[in-house]
């Protein structure tokens, strides 16, 4: 077996390689939306996160210190179960404290406490009391935060922006020329900034947060990368 190369439970007909696509996939394994990195059995059109094609047994969270989440190939027990980051519903892999009943997608329990551009950082936290930026409610998922704490994204936002697009970016795939950037969903909604008419550092911040959303909006899609994240920053850009 090559070193790109893994043998997965959840599909032991076939092999599955790693690769790179700039195209939007649905996960096999969470069946959650996905870009970029991803492990594929292309004969059975069968993908896998990165954190779904190689999980952990179990995990800790500095948000449940008192829980152990353990690896599960589906969600377990008979009634519906939800994401305790992004509120979404768990249909597939799922990470599950059996003592406290939380569950984490596992791109979800994988997101980093603190997202860095360079020139702004963001933070991820459990709960804000100040509204989302794209929703304007309070409370509800994880939020990503600037260093200002006048920015807030949630999680569970991101996602949905993902899930409105899912069609669009999917079925728009492989016409013609079409660049990346017509295949990504249009943000510029979610870029006004509570500091319109406020001028110097506080501006500054939120200016650069809204565009470092290209890189919570990469994380949630489980590959935080610099190629899908810069794409998405040209586009929201231009908002």
């Amino acid at each position: 077996m090559k070193y790109n190369e893994i043998s997965h439970f959840s599909h032991p007909q076939h092999i599955l390689k790693f690769e790179y696509t700039e195209v939007p996939f649905k996960c096999d394994g969470c069946k959650e939306v996905g870009i970029g990195s991803r492990y594929r059995c292309s004969f059975c059109d069968f993908d896998l996160h990165m954190h779904c094609a190689i999980p952990s047994l179990s995990i800790s969270h500095p948000f449940y210190t008192k829980c152990s989440f353990q690896f599960f190939s589906r969600p377990p027990g008979d009634t519906p179960r939800y994401c305790n980051a992004c509120e979404k519903d768990v249909t597939g892999f799922v990470y599950h404290c059996k003592s406290c009943g939380f569950d984490l997608h596992p791109c979800c329990a994988k997101l980093p406490m603190v997202l860095d551009d360079g020139e702004v950082k963001l933070y991820l936290y459990r709960k804000v009391s100040a509204a989302c930026h794209r929703c304007g409610r309070k409370g509800r998922s994880w939020s990503y935060r600037s260093e200002c704490k006048k920015y807030n994204l949630h999680v569970a936002c991101v996602r949905e922006m993902l899930v409105e697009n899912w069609h669009e970016l999917y079925f728009g795939r492989g016409k013609g020329s079409r660049k990346l950037e017509t295949r990504i969903p249009s943000l510029k909604n979610t870029l006004q900034t509570p500091h319109k008419r406020s001028k110097g550092k506080v501006k500054k911040c939120c200016e650069m947060a809204g565009l470092a959303l290209q890189f919570i909006i990469s994380a949630v899609l489980g590959d935080p990368t610099a190629l899908i994240a810069g794409v998405i920053g040209t586009l929201m850009s231009r908002g």
